[in-house]
């Protein structure tokens, strides 16, 4: 099968959303967490979390349009912090229901079963079930003029992690927390290790470490 552009557009809206969404692999797994000026909590699953770099320590994900009521936009907005909470297997269905359209004044922690976290560094909460918990301050919001999207950029203010899971190279072993990936829209995977290899040199091959 060969598609081109005038392909696409001839899909059903729905169709080719769920089709282009999968073109980029498989995608992390995160919920957002967010609370509002009065302090009510929101949650929502996202599968757009890129790292920036590491001094500073930055990481972003892409808001949708605002075109409609965006709780977890204008919440970080207003306090300037987030949360990002790793979903793992034991937790997937309850992630995935986050992103139903929920009513401002319900909170998706308490409509989808899983506990609001909060700790000193900053106000957003955590997902206490999550294995792999991070709090950024808001540094950027960057309109993507193309389609009407929004990269929030946030630096790192707290990581909280088993220590098991921590090596002493600042290796990070997902499968020990369980985390799963997305694929598409709709589709979750659990992540089977295979290797890491060695610092790539032009001179030599890598080594598995």
């Amino acid at each position: 099968m060969r598609l081109q552009r005038s392909d696409l557009d001839s899909l059903p809206r729905r169709q080719r959303a769920a089709f282009i969404n999968c073109l980029s692999g498989y995608k992390s797994a995160n919920l957002v967490g967010t609370v509002s000026r009065d302090g009510q909590p929101n949650l929502a699953i996202v599968s757009s979390v890129v790292h920036l770099g590491a001094n500073p320590p930055l990481l972003a994900f892409i808001n949708r349009p605002p075109s409609v009521d965006r709780h977890t936009l204008e919440y970080l907005t207003d306090t300037g912090y987030f949360t990002l909470n790793h979903v793992h297997a034991g937790m997937v269905e309850a992630a995935h229901q986050t992103s139903a359209r929920y009513p401002r004044d319900v909170s998706e922690f308490d409509a989808v079963g899983l506990t609001a976290e909060f700790g000193a560094v900053h106000p957003a909460p955590y997902v206490a079930e999550s294995r792999l918990k991070i709090g950024l301050q808001v540094r950027d919001i960057k309109p993507i003029e193309l389609n009407g999207t929004v990269m929030v950029i946030g630096e790192i203010v707290e990581i909280v992690l088993p220590d098991q899971a921590l090596a002493e190279d600042g290796y990070v072993d997902l499968s020990q927390l369980d985390t799963v990936t997305i694929g598409g829209l709709d589709g979750y995977y659990r992540v089977e290790p295979m290797f890491r290899l060695s610092y790539a040199k032009p001179d030599c091959s890598p080594e598995k470490l």
